[in-house]
């Protein structure tokens, strides 16, 4: 009998054509007035000219720092009210609402360009007209994180504000004397210690050109290229669709920085090939939302916030980087496990090969655009820093882009994927404004060092407890903002805490880190789980309950990197195997725990032993150790018993249907 010849998956990725304000005025496809399409031209040529200065700026410099924050931070701004439109329950509002924070938005621009190098002369006595201006900038921020980010952000970041007149009226630790108007003009937008601050100053120097490096490479197929790697690699394997979009998505997340936008883009193949070979839609939709938001952890590029971390901590991006493998690989690893043992107890099988992508056939075509990835690590390993590191990932793509026809890219889409980078920086440069007020004020009323004295009074300053309360405040904070806020709101004031009890510092700016960037898996906010959930067509909570279960490594992950200074490559050469080999088998047993299956189902009492086998795997001790292994190796022996006696079972019947 003839095998039926199996037909191959399409991995296509289809390129959206015409959806930049510059292809739009150039081609006119929506068929609007001339007036509309020369407005459209105008602002297309404004944030290509943005990032144009940018690259400028990377290689040879430009305007001096606090006028560079600003002038960006202004034009952005118009950028986020001219592509963004006022809504209101989901209706848009009279065109005022847009035209109106547009023309402030100009206004502002105008001033941070003519008013230095006047304005750093009055730094402690601000003029009538700077208060004017500071407070028009900071509610134009307010209004732009509340389009962008949303509303919980915005009013977080109103409350700071707000906070820093009104503090005298609080009760005991949260009261402080009171500012003055003047005192909150300096701060806020005179100096670099407010809206201008560390988030923004990233922003405008490295996060920016990570954004047109992300942009032109995924125009050159870059996409496509992670999805068949992804396929060739793992698609055979049990569960191959599933784990494929843990490998495709992680690459992907890597160079976006983005949970929620690299859902959207993996998602759509990914998803569907998942529930093809049998799993069920919230669990697909959960694989993809676990693995998609993972990205911002995995080096060499993660997301905004670990560059921020850099600047804060000290340490050069490079060595966060570094310090940051070991932990990733942990994640997406036990996330596979987890994704195994779901495969094995459904019995899904992976896909057949012929029906993948060759791996060195996807090498040969594309595989010279992960070469820029490479440059990345090897400038910044050179002692270059990220901006520069940047700026050549950039050459790097425009000339690779060159070798082959499939890749090349023509004059127009090399412009639009410009706008695009500008585009999708709105969000993040809002999120970075927004940490800034937030940011200002807790300098200015002390009440990083409040907050504090205030946990360590409450935790009795235990580790465990502390640990506890900064947990639940990094995932309340992360659901209604992106990582970056959430991030720079913990550090700084949280993290304080932890030090002043003895944590190292990169572990202390890591568990913050960490649980800011899961909070958006973690109900009931879970962002990236409710996209993937309507890719999938699932419920979206009960998407994000899966979710949580996949990546349950995120959960205990952090506690791990505090009591287990081996996984920061902290120690000998002994320790740290030692540390990630028995990390590993910790999260492997906690994985089992989750999904009640480890060789075979476990009943409620080996699940038991499998949790008691990760917490004492958690702290890297002889003794925790020793007792974590040996509650593993009796569960495994158990279930290796049973699955035994099963096979056995089974073997009678099977003959006796034979005679």
């Amino acid at each position: 009998m003839e095998t039926e010849k199996l037909q191959k998956i399409d991995l296509t990725v289809e390129q959206e054509s015409m959806n930049t304000m510059f292809e739009k005025a150039l081609f006119n496809p929506d068929n609007v007035s001339l007036f509309l399409r020369i407005c459209r031209l105008l602002l297309s040529l404004l944030a290509i000219g943005l990032a144009v200065y940018m690259f400028k700026y990377a290689a040879r410099g430009g305007l001096p720092s606090w006028q560079h924050r600003a002038v960006f931070t202004s034009v952005m701004l118009i950028l986020c009210f001219a592509y963004i439109p006022f809504r209101f329950r989901g209706k848009k509002m009279h065109w005022l609402f847009n035209v109106v924070p547009l023309a402030l938005s100009i206004w502002v621009l105008v001033y941070v360009f003519i008013a230095f190098p006047a304005i750093s002369w009055r730094q402690g006595n601000a003029s009538q007209t700077d208060m004017i201006m500071a407070t028009i900038l900071v509610f134009l921020v307010i209004e732009g994180v509340r389009r962008t980010v949303g509303s919980a952000m915005a009013f977080v970041t109103l409350f700071f504000w707000v906070y820093i007149f009104i503090g005298p009226w609080f009760p005991g630790l949260l009261a402080h004397p009171g500012f003055t108007y003047r005192k909150m003009t300096d701060t806020m937008f005179i100096t670099t210690n407010g809206i201008f601050t560390t988030p923004i100053y990233i922003a405008a120097s490295v996060l920016i050109l990570f954004l047109i490096f992300c942009s032109l490479l995924l125009k050159t197929g870059a996409a496509q290229l992670f999805i068949e790697l992804a396929f060739a690699v793992t698609g055979t394997k049990r569960g191959g669709p599933a784990q494929a979009a843990v490998l495709s998505s992680a690459l992907m997340a890597t160079i976006t920085g983005n949970g929620a936008a690299n859902a959207t883009m993996t998602g759509s193949f990914t998803i569907p090939l998942m529930k093809k070979v049998g799993y069920k839609r919230e669990f697909a939709g959960a694989v993809e939302a676990v693995a998609s938001q993972g990205g911002q952890i995995m080096p060499p590029v993660m997301g905004a916030a670990a560059f921020i971390m850099a600047e804060y901590t000290g340490i050069p991006f490079i060595k966060i980087a570094g310090y940051a493998f070991v932990p990733a690989c942990l994640y997406f690893v036990v996330a596979g496990v987890v994704i195994y043992l779901q495969a094995k107890r459904q019995g899904l099988e992976g896909l057949a090969r012929e029906q993948l992508p060759d791996f060195w056939q996807v090498m040969k075509k594309r595989g010279y655009l992960l070469i820029p990835m490479f440059i990345i690590v090897f400038v910044m390993v050179r002692g270059y820093s990220p901006m520069m590191a940047g700026f050549w990932a950039i050459n790097s793509v425009l000339f690779l882009s060159l070798l082959k026809k499939e890749t090349r890219m023509s004059f127009v889409g090399f412009l639009a994927a410009l706008e695009e980078s500008m585009q999708g920086a709105i969000g993040t440069v809002m999120a970075c404004a927004g940490a800034g007020i937030i940011t200002g004020a807790v300098i200015m009323t002390g009440l990083g060092i409040r907050f504090s004295r205030l946990a360590i009074q409450l935790s009795g300053g235990e580790l465990l407890p502390m640990l506890l309360m900064i947990m639940l405040a990094s995932i309340i904070l992360g659901m209604g903002m992106p990582t970056v806020s959430a991030y720079v709101i913990l550090a700084t004031v949280a993290v304080g805490a932890l030090i002043r009890i003895g944590v190292p510092v990169l572990a202390a700016h890591f568990f913050v880190f960490y649980f800011g960037i899961f909070s958006g898996i973690t109900p009931p906010v879970a962002i990236t789980a409710y996209i993937t959930a309507g890719i999938a067509g699932a419920n979206p909570l009960k998407t994000a309950w899966q979710s949580m279960r996949i990546g349950a490594a995120a959960f205990i992950l952090p506690y791990m990197m505090v009591y287990n200074p081996a996984l920061l490559l902290s120690g000998t050469l002994l320790s740290i195997v030692t540390g990630i080999l028995t990390a590993f088998v910790g999260l492997v047993a906690f994985a089992a725990f989750i999904q009640g299956y480890l060789i075979t189902a476990a009943s409620w009492w080996q699940r038991i032993m499998l949790l008691i086998s990760a917490f004492s795997l958690v702290y890297l001790g002889g003794l925790t150790d020793a007792a974590g292994f040996a509650v593993l190796a009796v569960v495994v022996i158990i279930q290796l018993n049973t699955l035994n006696k099963q096979k056995k079972a089974e073997v009678p019947k099977t003959a006796g249907m034979g005679k």
